[in-house]
């Protein structure tokens, strides 16, 4: 019984499986794999354990197979897709702007980014021309890029956070041929404004005086777009199809500054149709987005719902814990998005009417820890919560469907080959990755924590890595005879661990990044700023832990020769030229930081002995953000830190 138990998961998938365009040969050589591997009874346990959530993921992966290959057939892209939409909800609010209460309708919001579209052809923008796009978040933003793809003119959403080095330079790598900022960043913009390219034109959008503008070089947009023609642009050639390029968004690189990721029409549609379907979003959700619209969360699995599913989506300028649920109740929101941070940011509140008077039934996002999570869906009554795991680039997102407490997806353990992600293993150290005789990546075994990869087919939406601007960048997130010989594979540059039942778990950022407020933080770019500062002192930038806190807080190792360290003018200096997630939380000063025989900056003691002034003879400081100043790190403040009654 139990044999044939095991041969019906196998052969009562071959159907689905070929649909989903995974040869037989592969799903039956794995699952036997799977079989011996785990052997017998237990085979059978797992089975019968995971077949309804696997049977579930193989259904959403179906829609969106299904979905992605129909509009790649019709040669459809966003904007086409989008326009069914308007045709389906014409009068339905699309989004709504929190800051200000304005809706705007569907139609209302094809016609501004008709608008747009025109203003582009006037300005002699072609298809594939790119435009940078630097401005808090609000629906404008959505409909200039939206307007732009109508004409193929790719957006760069620049993170408004940056300022003078970062700025000029996710500004110059998009190549963009003309900026639009938000009136907001003019300070910014000023300060960077002589080192960008002078041939790019520049547009303001919100108040700003003549004299500001004629600083800057810069033309009023507003008037402009009030005065364009709402018509549809007549089409443009060459058509952008499902797999061209719709904008850039910028994640941090591992050796530098950040990364334009390139995003191409059936990757934004991929993520906001898996959302939707994977999470059992309803056509009549509004979604509360309060994550920036230059990040792929708050712009494509956010907003994403508005212009392919039709929902309504409320537009947050920024977070606020203590107007969250007051917002959710005015505007009565279903769905709400997070990062693991918001979510304990909410439980720090006072204990308010308002968190058990709204109607959210799904939180969707990630970073959420397991003891984090069971306190937010009591506390708040959230009955689902969506964890997933994604970066805007990658081809191996997953996601936890059932609501298993602290997992963020899973990957079916008796048809493995379905869905072809796989851990690996690597060296700790470097990050390097084990091959076995046969010069093939080593898969972990269940507990084993290992770097995740997902193998790369450009023909299959699914599957493709389109990877970066820069073709240096992209090759290094490309391995080859990962799976088989003379595959490739995309490396997500993060440790996860897997159970037994396939469920996986963040683990690690590897390299030179790790993740704080929500954003990845690039060591190498942060060094760079600091040592810049410093007068071109030896920096060591790396993440430590801090006990309850999502993600690890920035620490910085200054060579100081002096023994004259400034805290407050540094302090200074770090906020005008580092957004506030990266800048250093805690600074340790040594006469010297150890580098290698090549000078690279050794790091593992450091990370070890963290910031407890107990293993060091340097100085260390906290970041006290609410006294706005630094401080000497004692015992007794090491404690308050990490029995968490200091603010972070």
């Amino acid at each position: 019984m139990r044999n044939v138990a095991k041969a019906s998961v196998t052969v009562g998938s071959l159907g689905l499986m070929r649909l989903l365009g995974v040869p037989w040969s592969w799903s039956l050589a794995a699952s036997f794999g799977v079989y011996l591997g785990i052997g017998g009874w237990k085979y059978f346990y797992i089975a019968v354990r995971t077949a309804k959530r696997d049977l579930n993921g193989l259904y959403v992966l179906l829609q969106v197979k299904l979905a992605l290959w129909r509009h790649l057939r019709r040669r459809s892209n966003i904007p086409s897709i989008f326009a069914q939409t308007v045709k389906l909800h014409p009068d339905k609010p699309a989004l709504v702007y929190e800051a200000t209460g304005e809706t705007w309708t569907f139609t209302q919001l094809d016609q501004l980014s008709n608008s747009v579209a025109q203003w582009a052809l006037a300005q002699g923008w072609v298809s594939g021309d790119v435009v940078a796009l630097f401005m808090e978040s609000r629906p404008l933003q959505v409909a200039l890029w939206l307007g732009l793809a109508k004409v193929g003119v790719e957006a760069a959403l620049i993170n408004f956070n940056l300022r003078l080095d970062s700025l000029v330079h996710c500004i110059g790598v998009s190549a963009s041929r003309g900026i639009v900022f938000g009136a907001e960043l003019a300070d910014a913009m000023l300060e960077v404004n002589s080192s960008l390219n002078q041939s790019m034109v520049r547009f303001c959008t919100g108040e700003l005086s003549p004299d500001r503008l004629a600083s800057l070089g810069a033309q009023p947009l507003d008037p402009i777009l009030a005065s364009a023609s709402r018509q549809p642009p007549p089409p443009c050639y060459p058509l952008k199809g499902f797999n061209d390029r719709l904008f850039y968004i910028y994640t941090s690189g591992t050796t530098g500054l950040p990364k334009a990721a390139i995003v191409v029409h059936s990757r934004y549609y991929r993520i906001a149709a898996f959302g939707y379907y994977a999470f059992r979003m309803r056509a009549d959700d509004v979604i509360y987005d309060c994550l920036p619209l230059y990040h792929s969360a708050g712009n494509i699995m956010g907003v994403g719902q508005c212009l392919i599913n039709g929902l309504t989506v409320v537009v947050k300028k920024k977070f606020s814990a203590s107007r969250f649920w007051e917002d959710c109740i005015k505007y009565n929101c279903t769905v709400v998005q997070y990062i693991g941070e918001i979510c304990r940011y909410l439980l720090s509140q006072p204990v308010r009417p308002s968190e058990k008077g709204h109607r959210v039934r799904l939180a969707v996002g990630n970073g959420l820890r397991p003891s984090v999570w069971e306190a937010f869906t009591e506390r708040f009554g959230v009955a689902q919560v969506g964890e997933f795991y994604g970066a805007t680039e990658c081809n191996c997102s997953i996601a936890n469907m059932d609501g298993k407490v602290g997992a963020c997806g899973f990957n079916s353990r008796i048809l493995p080959n379905v869905y072809p992600i796989r851990l690996v293993k690597v060296e700790e150290e470097t990050m390097e990755l084990v091959r076995d005789s046969q010069g093939l990546c080593v898969p972990c075994l269940p507990g084993e924590p290992g770097l995740l990869v997902g193998r790369i087919n450009q023909q299959d939406p699914l599957r493709r890595f389109d990877g970066y601007a820069s073709q240096d960048a992209t090759r290094k997130k490309i391995a080859h005879n990962v799976f088989k010989k003379n595959d490739s594979a995309y490396l997500s540059g993060d440790v996860l661990v897997m159970d037994e039942l396939g469920y996986m778990y963040f683990r690690d950022r590897s390299g030179d990044t790790f993740r704080w407020r929500g954003e990845n933080v690039s060591t190498t770019e942060v060094e760079g700023t600091l040592s810049t500062l410093l007068g071109q002192a030896d920096v060591a930038v790396y993440g430590v832990t801090v006990p309850g806190v999502e993600g690890k807080a920035g620490m910085a190792a200054v060579a100081d020769t002096t023994g004259n360290f400034d805290c407050a003018a540094f302090l200074q200096g770090v906020q005008q030229a580092l957004p506030p997630y990266a800048r250093p939380v805690f600074l340790r000063i040594s006469p010297q930081v150890d580098t290698t025989g090549t000078f690279k900056i050794q790091k593992t003691r450091l990370q070890r002995e963290g910031y407890d002034p107990r293993f060091s003879t340097d100085q260390i400081y906290f970041l006290n953000s609410r006294a706005g100043h630094y401080e000497a790190v004692t015992e007794a403040l090491h404690s308050a830190i990490v029995e968490g009654r200091m603010f972070l």
